[in-house]
Order: C-alpha cells, then structure tokens, then sequence
C-alpha cells in the first residue's frame, strides 16, 4: 500500500527529502504559509524541482497522510503544532524537525497529544542541502523507535532511534552545533583576516594539512589535555591575536571569546590540579563539569 506523507513548511528539509520519498513510491503533500503569497506557489514549486509534490491547504494535506513531518522555521514550530492539531487523528505520527530548544520538543508533545496522534522528536544531523536524504537523523519519544522501520526502510531517510526521553535526541543535536556552529563562525573569523592580511591561501593549506594528516581525535583531545596545564601561556598568546586583529580591523569576536575562555581556566584551580598534564582528557573535562556547577544558596 502507498504510503501518504505530508510536510509543514516547504524549505531546505522538504525539498531535500521529497525526492528520496518519490523514489520509494510515497505520495508527498505539502503547505506552506507561502502558498497564501503573491508568487508563492511558484516559489515553492520551484523547491520541489522535478519532485511530486501535491501543494494544497493545511487540512487537505494532513487528511490520510500516514507521517506529518514539521520542517517550519524554529520560532513558528509551536504554533504549526496547534494548527495541526484540529486535522490530526490517532494513526498519524507527528514528526517535529525543527532545530529547537528540547523544552520546546516537550510542550510540542503536549500540544499535539489531545489528537490523538503519536509524537516523534527529530535531530536533524550535518547538513541537509549537502547529504540529502542519506543525512544523520536522530529520533526521540515513545514513538521513536516505532518510526524507525518506516522511515528508514519505507520512506529511505537515515534515521535511527536514540532515546525515549523528549528532549534528549535535540539536546544532542543543540550541543553539537556548540562545536559545528562554533566552528563554523570561528572558520569565518580566521578566514577573513588571513583575507585582510593577503595571507589566506597559505593559512587555510596549512589548517587542511594539518586535520588531513593529524586525526582529530589526537589533534583534539591533545588540546583538551594540555589546557590542564597550558592555558596561562594560551590565555596571553590569544590577547596578542586580538591585538592583531583589531591592528587588520578585523572584529576579533570569536578570538575575543577565546580570550575570556582562557582567563576564566586561569581562576577555576586547574594548576593547583593539575602539576603535569594528564594523560586523559577525560579527567579535565571533569574537571571542568565539577568547577562550573552553580553554586548552592
């Protein structure tokens, strides 16, 4: 029997999925608030590219649809939840995309849990417009693992199941965008000034170079390790790079955060602790863990 999905918000997500569900034989219904825009239809038309996807009002495209998915915009994701709600039935699953806070995922399940219809919480992993349908997809709630067999094997995505708990598949998801959003924004901050300072073919091959030859789990754990120890030599070298930024008028804002980072290790005890660097980064983490816990009233 052919399987009915439907999408909430027609962005990156949908377009990028709708594809691989055409492919496995799925009809793909669709809405979108741009469908009530001058000009949005074809817009989002434009999206599917060559996918078969039916556009239609919201009722209409949640009526029979086995799988919901809601790929809005995080700041809307309640709000498409309660809009749902009227049009959903016992049978259907809900499955809440968005990249969003894990308290929001819990009040989302609650919204939806009067219609009857099963919730799924859904971690987007890794980038959507590069990888597809083949991107990491972690799932969430007593529905979860349920959701698995058909997402996987029936619609092709690459989903797996991670926890019970709402909120713990999106709390994986927002402290890894701590590195790859982090990173991202630091990239941006290195590449811009080596730009201003006529020098950033040369920084970036050596960057490649060294995570090309160096595995990052070394590369990244030795910095864990030495910061035990290095961190007061780290925390002066780095005012010096803000300098030079500031020197190339470039906003040293990520460098700037490090430097605070760095000042902040030299007040939590980590010499006192620390008379020679570990052997584990595990024990500086920790560490860490211990020493930034609030403090009791």
């Amino acid at each position: 029997m052919t399987m009915r999905v439907a999408f909430i918000g027609f962005g990156e997500v949908a377009s990028a999925f709708c594809a691989a569900f055409n492919a496995r034989g799925a009809q793909v219904a669709a809405y979108d608030v741009l469908m009530d825009q001058p000009g949005g239809l074809d817009k989002l038309k434009s999206r599917a590219g060559g996918a078969s996807v039916e556009f239609m009002s919201l009722d209409k495209a949640l009526r029979d649809s086995r799988y919901i998915f809601s790929t809005v915009t995080t700041t809307v994701a309640k709000d498409a939840a309660r809009a749902c709600v009227p049009f959903l039935k016992a049978g259907q699953s809900y499955v809440d995309m968005n990249a969003t806070n894990p308290n929001v995922k819990a009040d989302i399940e609650q919204i939806i849990a009067p219609s009857g219809a099963a919730f799924v919480e859904a971690a987007v992993l890794g980038a959507v417009g590069v990888t597809g349908a083949k991107t990491d997809i972690l799932l969430g709630g007593a529905h979860g693992k349920g959701a698995e067999s058909d997402l996987t094997s029936v619609l092709g995505l690459n989903a797996r199941f991670y926890s019970e708990e709402i909120g713990k598949a999106s709390t994986f998801k927002m402290l890894r965008s701590v590195f790859s959003k982090g990173l991202e924004a630091l990239v941006l901050e290195f590449l811009t000034a080596g730009e201003r300072a006529g020098i950033r073919e040369d920084l970036w091959k050596e960057v490649v170079h060294t995570m090309k030859n160096h595995p990052f789990e070394k590369t990244a754990s030795n910095w864990v390790r030495t910061h035990a120890t290095a961190h007061s030599r780290r925390y002066h070298e780095m005012k010096q790079v803000a300098s030079v930024l500031r020197q190339l008028h470039i906003e040293p804002t990520m460098t700037d955060a490090t430097v605070a980072f760095f000042a902040r290790s030299g007040t939590l005890g980590l010499q006192e602790k620390f008379t020679k660097t570990p052997t584990e980064m595990d024990e500086v983490v920790k560490f860490f863990n211990e020493r930034l816990r609030p403090k009791q009233p």
